[in-house]
């Protein structure tokens, strides 16, 4: 069936929060937009479970830099206030050891230099000149590599930029530089944990990447009252409001191509749509690789056609790690829970080498536990506690078969945790659901199950990153955290308000002439 569109739409396939900012931006072009996604809900790896009384955040859990939520609702002519409630967790985190040590990362500088000073009072001038120094990291490359368009290496070739080049710190590790900084191995370990961000190892990812630190201390982290999702909510409804269409339960099946230039795409169930564009918001190695990227029972055919070359150049690239979950409602609380949680391992080398060396998930995971219920006390029945437990894990491989590992890797986590504090937990397991890497892909199209897309583990590694605009197809794009500049919400807002501008760039709307207006009487 052919569908009959007189005004062809901005077509955005798949609905996370960089398509949905990607919709918002070019309605407010003006454009019709028409947004496909091929699961139930809006939002992505941003999704939610609600099951037996409990709720559970099932993808990113904090936010940071929420000024870029605001510009965006701002864009639209909107304030983010009418929309969503943003408030600050206090600690930002509470991180314990397996010798029993605890150090809560406070919102509040006061706060936070005393807890430093009682881990190694040696170490708080070292948090200073560590402030001090990626705060010039992020000066230099936020405006040229994070709050625009960005399309190749060459761009950053200015002299402004190469002036400050050196200064980024991009030729030793995250790991490197941060103990040039700290003395403690327990601070040492908290901010080489910051590499995780985007799915990558300390040990080998370019120090730049401390600048994610910098942002999480300088300016916070953040909760959305009554849970994440109420993002992902937030922005439908202001799509909805902007006059985007949105289809789910909706596959695209195919991205169709003629003379060069994407020109419409193929649903699952026959219908073809034009369209003036497409934007993609999905896995770009998914996107090229189609049949590679996922199960082979699905059906399912590749979005892209006859780009075996971009197939092959991304398949070379190292992918970011990916994760383990657990959701657990559990009929008893734990005061020594905040609302984040790190409960390390102790061996963090060995870990992240078995992660991205041998590609098996570690011995001794570092294990993060999210109870919302600290703040909203809705989430889990009275004297319950939900927990979402994540543990990164390898991409995919012939190494690991989560089904046959599933269930004894999920007895190796909570033994830890019982281990560490959370006493007779297995006996207070009311509702459980595991997540593997192999759900991500399956859920997601995110290929190998890798949740940040490709890894940061050498120098050159974001520039790598699949460009928004697609090389050697007109009229195609990307958008989300497979894509520049990187996963976690800030940056795929980013993508979404970058790839909409480059749009402008490439097809400027027509504007009728507006008539005269004579003020003679």
């Amino acid at each position: 069936m052919i569908a009959n569109i007189a005004t062809p739409p901005s077509i955005v396939v798949g609905a996370g929060l960089g398509g949905l900012a990607a919709a918002i931006h070019l309605a407010v072009q003006g454009r019709p937009v028409l947004v496909l996604e091929k699961n139930e809900r809006v939002g992505g790896k941003l999704n939610l479970v609600q099951a037996a009384g409990y709720t559970f955040d099932t993808g990113p859990s904090l936010l940071t830099m929420p000024w870029i939520i605001r510009d965006l609702f701002a864009a639209a002519g909107r304030e983010m206030e009418d929309y969503l409630e943003l408030v600050q967790i206090e600690p930002i985190c509470r991180y314990t050891w397996p010798d029993g040590t605890r150090f809560d990362a406070s919102q509040y500088l006061p706060q936070l230099i005393q807890e430093i000073a009682r881990l190694s009072p040696a170490d708080v001038p070292g948090f200073f000149r560590f402030m001090a120094h990626t705060a010039r990291i992020y000066d230099a490359i936020a405006e040229p590599f994070l709050l625009r368009p960005f399309t190749g290496l060459r761009e950053l070739l200015t002299p402004k930029f190469l002036r400050r080049a050196r200064g980024i710190d991009s030729m030793r590790s995250v790991d490197a530089a941060v103990r040039s900084f700290f003395r403690s191995p327990y601070l040492r370990q908290v901010f080489n944990r910051y590499a995780t961000y985007n799915g990558s190892s300390p040990y080998l990812s370019p120090a730049t990447f401390n600048v994610i630190a910098y942002i999480e201390f300088a300016e916070g982290g953040w909760y959305v009252r009554g849970g994440m999702y109420e993002l992902g909510r937030a922005l439908l409804r202001l799509a909805h409001e902007l006059g985007v269409e949105i289809r789910t339960n909706t596959q695209v099946a195919e991205v169709v191509q003629e003379r060069g230039q994407a020109c419409g795409v193929f649903l699952q169930n026959g219908e073809y749509i034009e369209a003036a564009q497409v934007v993609i918001n999905a896995d770009p190695r998914y996107a090229y690789a189609g049949l590679d990227a996922t199960p082979a029972n699905t059906g399912e055919v590749p979005l892209l056609i006859g780009q075996q070359r971009q197939t092959h150049r991304l398949q070379r690239l190292e992918p970011s790690c990916s994760g383990f979950i657990l959701l657990l409602g559990v009929d008893r609380a734990y005061e020594s829970l905040g609302h984040h949680n790190i409960f390390f391992s102790h061996d963090y080398p060995r870990e992240f080498a078995a992660i991205f060396e041998k590609r098996i998930p570690a011995a001794d995971p570092t294990v993060y536990v999210c109870a919302t219920c600290v703040s909203d006390s809705d989430h889990a029945p009275t004297g319950h506690t939900n927990m979402f437990i994540l543990v990164n894990a390898p991409a995919l491989s012939s190494r690991v078969s989560w089904q046959r590992e599933a269930i004894s890797y999920r007895d190796t986590i909570l033994c830890k945790l019982e281990r560490m504090g959370l006493c007779d937990l297995r006996k207070h397991i009311r509702y459980e659901e595991i997540i593997t890497p192999e759900d991500f892909q399956a859920r997601y199209h995110t290929a190998g199950g890798a949740i940040y897309g490709l890894a940061s583990n050498n120098v050159f590694s974001a520039f790598a990153r699949p460009p928004l605009r697609a090389p050697g197809i007109a009229r195609l794009y990307f958008v989300g955290g497979g894509t520049h500049p990187g996963g976690g919400i800030p940056l795929v807002l980013l993508s979404g308000k970058a790839v909409a501008a480059q749009i402008a760039t490439d097809t400027p709307l027509y504007r009728a002439p507006q008539p005269l207006v004579n003020f003679c009487t």
